[in-house]
């Protein structure tokens, strides 16, 4: 329960004490500065408080959006301000200096407008942030007199307060399929959900579940069954975008939901691939499991190319990139902007794409032509990025240099060797890590290509691979290009391991790489998710459990040298669980009991 304290006289007629019992909040009154401090002394000190002017004019949205908003440790709109737990030390003492100044008579805080507004000022006095969040045509005023409190309830009257809550439900970018296809009915969908208390976790397992039913049908591999795994896997989108919706549209914003969606995202279309190649055996015997494995290679490449680029520019300074501003004036062209969006192929367009190939092509066609786009879309992001990167004169931040080092997930071989080459490597030129980290990597995977199974050349390969690994990693990477050092980490782990299981050429190695694929892939996007939530990398432990990535890829190189193919595909199969259990229990333990500051994860970037 939270605590809402109305200051002032009472206004006959006013509606604002039944909207913020609507809100959840018990509603108090106070007539002055000393009795809001009387009563904010008897809430208990776990709960959110907000403060409120009697005179509030203003739409029921405007006070859930300044009052309701787990995000943000103080939030206030004009008449009405709040703080959680965090922020009420500071608001303790804004109302006690209040109290002081209005017993003494003076008018040093009285002539900033109502208590509220005053006890805003007092906040951000204080060291604490207040936010004020966007109120578009949405009312929230404390009229002084009669004939400005009649403007304020017709400008109310004027505005469609539930259009503009349920447009501000839909993210403001997105791709052209989810904006055009998708968002015009999902955000009712959402409203529905609302309406019956559900919860946008709720609605994100249900999202899991319809693309698991939709995976389960393309494994028939019947005609009626792909047919039902494309709308089914429509559907799932559908419902992906609604749980953010419905995040947006009743501010229900928590670090395990932004877990949630984005994970569950990474789970739903993989499955749908393992869906695919189970569905091609059983149809006509045609084994593609190679091709998605590569699909999801490739996809999650692309995820971590975004997510090391983003976190190294995420507080830069100087930013003076030419290919930046090319890129910001095409925004102001419209037909630019769609284009550009539907290029990267983004989660709409790419599920679209993946359900309409399902309903009428067979399983190869889908993964060929989603190979084809996503290597394309990979291209053109990668390229751009790269552009803006040479072009720019910024200094790295130290948390972005951290962001970094924790994305790449060395273990205990790299680590000892960067240690052992970190004054040597001081002295090599700014593209080192990148070149360093590029050599091993095609090394690796070229040797895996190329020599024979059961040989022991791919060993010596991911030993070189280990040496070269430590050593792109030995200095702080603050260079231009050095995002490009975890996506290239994750590239040759993910391809050498493809590559080995290809080789072996018996029934089951590639399937058992598809699982070994998806449990480290798992712990990648966990990392990615911990550092955009704030709470820093899974702890060291739990890397060197499971070996770091040139561990890992030494370990599957020996299996591949010592054991029979049929051996082999045992040995991935059981290295496939044992990462899946570790990295599953300790995130989930972790999201589960997480005290991090609530977020909203947009998605996948459009």
């Amino acid at each position: 329960m939270s605590t809402a304290i109305v200051t002032g006289s009472a206004v006959p007629g006013s509606p604002l004490e039944g909207d913020l019992k609507a809100l959840g909040f018990e509603v108090r009154h106070a007539a002055d500065a000393a009795g809001t401090a009387h009563e904010a002394s008897q809430v208990p000190a776990g709960q959110r408080i907000a403060v409120v002017d009697s005179g509030f004019v203003g739409h029921a949205h405007a006070l859930r959006l300044a009052l309701t908003d787990p995000r943000f440790a103080a939030s206030a709109v004009r008449g009405a301000v709040t703080v959680k737990p965090e922020a009420r030390p500071a608001l303790d003492a804004a109302l006690a200096e209040d109290a002081g100044d209005e017993g003494r008579g003076s008018g040093a805080l009285l002539a900033v407008g109502s208590l509220a507004d005053r006890l805003a000022e007092g906040l951000l006095a204080r060291g604490t942030e207040v936010h004020r969040p966007e109120l578009g045509r949405l009312v929230a005023e404390v009229p002084a007199d009669p004939q400005a409190r009649n403007e304020a309830r017709q400008a109310l009257a004027a505005v469609d307060e539930e259009e503009i809550r349920l447009r501000s439900a839909v993210k403001a970018r997105d791709g052209f399929f989810t904006t055009y296809c998708i968002s015009p009915y999902s955000r009712y969908v959402a409203r529905w959900c609302a309406r019956r208390g559900l919860t946008p976790n709720q609605v994100t397992t249900a999202s899991l579940l319809t693309a698991l039913l939709a995976a389960g049908c393309a494994a028939t591999g019947t005609r009626p069954g792909f047919v039902a795994a494309g709308v089914l896997l429509l559907l799932s989108f559908v419902l992906d975008c609604a749980d953010g919706q419905l995040a947006r549209y009743s501010l229900q914003y928590s670090t395990l939901g932004a877990w949630l969606d984005a994970t569950f995202d990474r789970a739903k279309e993989y499955a749908f691939y393992a869906g695919l190649a189970l569905g091609a055996a059983a149809s006509d015997g045609d084994d593609v499991w190679a091709l998605a494995l590569g699909a999801m290679v490739l996809q999650t490449c692309r995820h971590v190319v975004d997510f090391a680029f983003n976190e190294a520019n995420h507080d830069a300074t100087a930013n003076t990139s030419p290919t930046a501003a090319l890129s910001d004036r095409l925004d102001g062209l419209g037909w630019t902007v769609w284009l550009r969006r539907m290029i990267v192929l983004p989660i709409g367009e790419r599920w679209a794409l993946i359900a309409v190939l399902t309903a009428l092509t067979t399983p190869r066609i889908t993964f060929l032509v989603l190979l084809v786009g996503c290597a394309l879309a990979a291209l053109y992001t990668t390229a751009g990025r790269v552009l803006r990167s040479v072009t720019r004169h910024a200094e790295r931040s130290e948390r972005a240099k951290r962001a970094l080092a924790e994305l790449c997930d060395t273990g205990l071989l790299a680590d000892s060797f960067a240690a052992a080459g970190r004054e040597a490597v001081r002295r090599l030129p700014a593209l080192a890590p990148v070149l360093l980290a590029l050599a091993g990597g095609v090394l690796l995977v070229t040797v895996s290509a190329f020599t024979g199974f059961g040989t022991t050349w791919p060993i010596v390969a991911a030993c070189v691979y280990c040496l070269t690994s430590g050593l792109a990693v030995a200095r702080p990477l603050g260079g231009s290009l050095d995002w490009l050092v975890p996506p290239v980490f994750r590239a040759a782990e993910y391809s050498a391991v493809l590559i080995l299981a290809a080789r072996a050429e018996v029934n089951g190695a590639l399937p058992a790489a598809f699982g070994l694929v998806s449990a480290v892939a798992y712990h990648h996007y966990d990392t990615v998710y911990r550092i955009r939530g704030g709470t820093g990398a899974p702890p060291q432990w739990l890397v060197r459990t499971v070996g770091g990535h040139e561990g890992r890829i030494l370990l599957v190189t020996v299996l591949a040298a010592l054991l029979a193919p049929s051996g082999f595909a045992v040995a991935l199969t059981v290295l496939a669980v044992a990462v899946a259990a570790v990295v599953l229990a300790e995130s989930i333990r972790f999201w589960v009991s997480s005290q991090a500051p609530a977020v909203h994860d947009e998605g996948e970037p459009a």
